[in-house]
């Protein structure tokens, strides 16, 4: 129980820097990214999506973006950059590092612990896991890409 607590702790201090982090360097950015050559990147359905998330219902959004992959940096940057006051934003960054901070301590530990106990015992067994999941992470890779892939070229099929 010490260890998940200390590891919680640990990675709570460490995404209060990281998001706390762009989202400052989102609020010193301000609107002058949406000119420069970030505007291109900003233009991504990601930063679109979470642009619209944030307008629409404000810090929650900033909050349970902890519990997502890829969409939580483009929220802090976002709230930032859209200059979202710190007595909105302190909290969501408060409550949503913490739950970030206890999922990966509980479940991202845990998960480390049961791979290590199955490479210590079967070494074998535990070579073809790790090989399935990356073969596993490899293919929805592949086909979000080709999925993308096809989507932009029947966009532009369209158009002509």
């Amino acid at each position: 129980m010490e260890k998940v607590v200390l590891t919680a702790a640990g990675l709570y201090v460490i995404v209060l820097l990281r998001a706390g982090g762009t989202f400052t360097v989102g609020w010193l950015a301000g609107a002058g990214v949406r000119r420069g050559r970030l505007a291109e990147r900003m233009s991504s359905a990601t930063f679109v999506r979470a642009e619209r998330a944030i307008q629409r219902w404000g810090a929650p959004v900033v909050a349970v973006s902890f519990l997502t992959v890829g969409f939580q940096t483009a929220a802090n940057f976002l709230a930032g950059s859209m200059r979202m006051p710190l007595p909105r934003y302190l909290p969501a960054l408060f409550v949503g590092g913490a739950c970030w901070a206890l999922v990966y301590a509980t479940v991202g530990v845990g998960a480390l612990e049961v791979l290590a106990r199955l490479f210590a015992e079967r070494t074998a067994l535990g070579v073809a896991v790790v090989a399935a999941l990356l073969a596993a992470v490899c293919g929805v890779v592949v086909y979000g890409r080709r999925n993308a892939g096809s989507a932009a070229r029947g966009g532009a099929a369209d158009e002509a």
